[in-house]
């Protein structure tokens, strides 16, 4: 048996041309969708992704403002910056590109920025909201793995969900969301030995552990659904994942690749975010 790969930038791609018809309908109410990020100091991963993020608003119509600080920025400033988006109509989705400078607080920023503009879905309001089920933004990597999954036509309800990992940007909220699906979920973590009596009962394994090939194939049931969230480089300078991918793929049902699975979900789901977040303000009149 050899797992069906669940093609993260196949979906994604397929997910950016339906919203291009969706942000012109948008324009033609009279509202063009638009995302600010900020960006602080020149970390090489960050200006990376957020180049990324850039490219993909100009793909689909979205107006996107990079506000560029720089790495020694004073809090106050920055805080004043995301003051500033946060009553700007033309803005309506925020994010501020992880990780800050060390005399930056993270909480600060995260909670500065207005719930209904939070489209990377941190901000405390809308985690509390995935907890009691009610409508809010979720975190994009979490959101990405849902929609994998919706469209192999996976049913959640009843199956037992591993995460490896208990990050508030993925294993946290993704265990949330499982269970607000009736799945059973169980959470990993550093201090969960051995690693493979919780892995080997999933019937959905997500990895996000950050330890490339954590996971092999002794560690997982015959058919098992493998997310794998990692990214990590090796001796010689490849991106690969927390999983063994060539052991696990002869296993698993279904898996994810690395590169091209998780990665480019994360991203278009960042605009399915900020298309949300418009039509709620446009709807309101904010």
């Amino acid at each position: 048996m050899s797992a069906q790969l669940i093609n993260g930038k196949a979906i994604a791609a397929e997910k950016r041309k339906a919203m291009i018809a969706q942000v012109e309908l948008m324009k033609q109410k009279g509202t063009t969708p638009g995302l600010a990020v900020l960006l602080i100091g020149n970390h090489p991963a960050s200006v990376s992704y957020v180049k990324g993020k850039v490219s993909d608003c100009q793909e689909v119509g979205i107006h996107s403002q990079l506000i560029r600080l720089p790495g020694d920025v004073a809090e106050a400033e920055l805080l004043n910056q995301i003051t500033k988006l946060n009553v700007d109509r033309r803005i309506h989705a925020i994010l501020v590109q992880l990780p800050l400078p060390s005399h930056i607080s993270e909480q600060k920023v995260v909670q500065a920025i207005r719930p209904e503009k939070d489209v990377d879905g941190f901000h405390p309001v809308n985690i509390g909201r995935i907890v009691t089920g009610q409508p809010g933004f979720v975190s994009c990597t979490p959101a990405g793995i849902l929609e994998m999954l919706r469209t192999i036509h996976l049913p959640i309800a009843g199956k037992h969900v591993v995460i490896v990992g208990r990050s508030n940007i993925v294993g946290k909220p993704v265990s949330l969301l499982f269970l607000n699906r009736d799945a059973t979920v169980t959470v990993c973590h550093s201090k969960s030995k051995p690693l493979s009596l919780y892995t080997k009962q999933a019937d959905i394994l997500i990895v996000a552990a950050g330890k490339a090939s954590l996971i092999h194939a002794d560690d997982i049931k015959p058919g098992a659904v493998v997310i794998d969230v990692g990214m990590n480089r090796n001796a010689r300078g490849k991106l690969v994942g927390d999983v063994a991918f060539d052991e696990v793929k002869e296993k698993a049902g279904y898996l994810t690749p690395v590169p091209g699975g998780v990665g480019p979900m994360t991203r278009v789901m960042l605009l399915e975010n900020t298309l949300t977040a418009a039509m709620r303000q446009m709807e309101k009149g904010l």
